[in-house]
């Protein structure tokens, strides 16, 4: 019986703690493997001043969702239960999957899946009160954009990203990559945490990786924190960041 083969190349994921195993299998499916440089855990809030700061945000006529994870920590708090004729939005598809899952048939994501596409979206287009159900930090774009058109935007912070230090080991096996490498990027804020805690010599093997940004926006971003290599894969689902790291890489080899 033949030996399985070893993967041929590496992504590297920046995701939280515990939240790999999607792009693990997107890898495995194109032959790859994955290394977890998580810069932190996501911990759901559940005091009385984030399940009070829910129930108001959610009786506005617009709601946001800004993550599979903001979705699973409010109906955390309380059921979700959309109102006629209130329009529940996602910043991608897996979280308005994850709202459909939570009862929001009427779920909608843009296309193009970052806080642009979001923006593009109609039901946002004259939008004069929005609820935003996110975490501190990220989507930075999101709410300053929003009330520049007029919008008073209320917000819930129903979950926290945790900080981590980076293991040893997980940047001991950084520096001892042996196959080509990619960079699985649909965070900004990941990026930086991660960088600010690699030693030089991890840093640069991090950027001799090929950075797959989700979005054009991630894209500069990459380039502008030093990477020479940067393809967009269009969007931060793991099969598309995967897909497109193999195709990069494949033309590499």
């Amino acid at each position: 019986m033949n030996a399985p083969r070893p993967p041929a190349w590496c992504l590297v994921s920046l995701r939280a703690r515990g939240d790999h195993r999607a792009l693990r299998r997107a890898a495995a499916r194109h032959g790859g493997s994955l290394l977890a440089l998580s810069p932190w855990t996501l911990q759901p809030r559940s005091d009385d001043a984030s399940r009070q700061a829910l129930a108001r945000v959610l009786q506005a006529p617009v709601l946001v969702f800004t993550s599979p994870a903001a979705v699973r920590a409010a109906a955390a708090l309380q059921p979700l239960q959309a109102r006629p004729g209130q329009h529940w939005l996602a910043v991608g598809a897996g979280t308005a999957a994850a709202l459909r899952r939570a009862g929001i048939a009427t779920a909608l994501a843009p296309q193009r899946m970052d806080s642009e596409g979001l923006l593009a979206l109609p039901a946002l287009a004259a939008a004069r009160r929005v609820g935003l159900v996110t975490a501190p930090g990220g989507r930075g774009m999101l709410a300053p954009a929003l009330e520049a058109r007029g919008a008073r935007v209320e917000r819930a912070d129903v979950y926290e990203r945790v900080p981590l230090a980076l293991a040893d080991a997980d940047i001991a096996r950084l520096l001892a990559l042996d196959v080509p490498a990619a960079l699985a990027l649909s965070s900004g804020e990941a990026l930086q945490q991660v960088l600010a805690q690699l030693p030089g010599a991890a840093a640069e093997a991090l950027r001799a990786a090929v950075a797959v940004a989700a979005s054009e926006r991630l894209a500069e971003l990459a380039r502008a924190a030093g990477w020479r290599q940067v393809a967009v894969a269009g969007s931060p689902r793991p099969a598309a960041l995967a897909r497109t790291a193999a195709r990069v890489l494949a033309t590499k080899a």
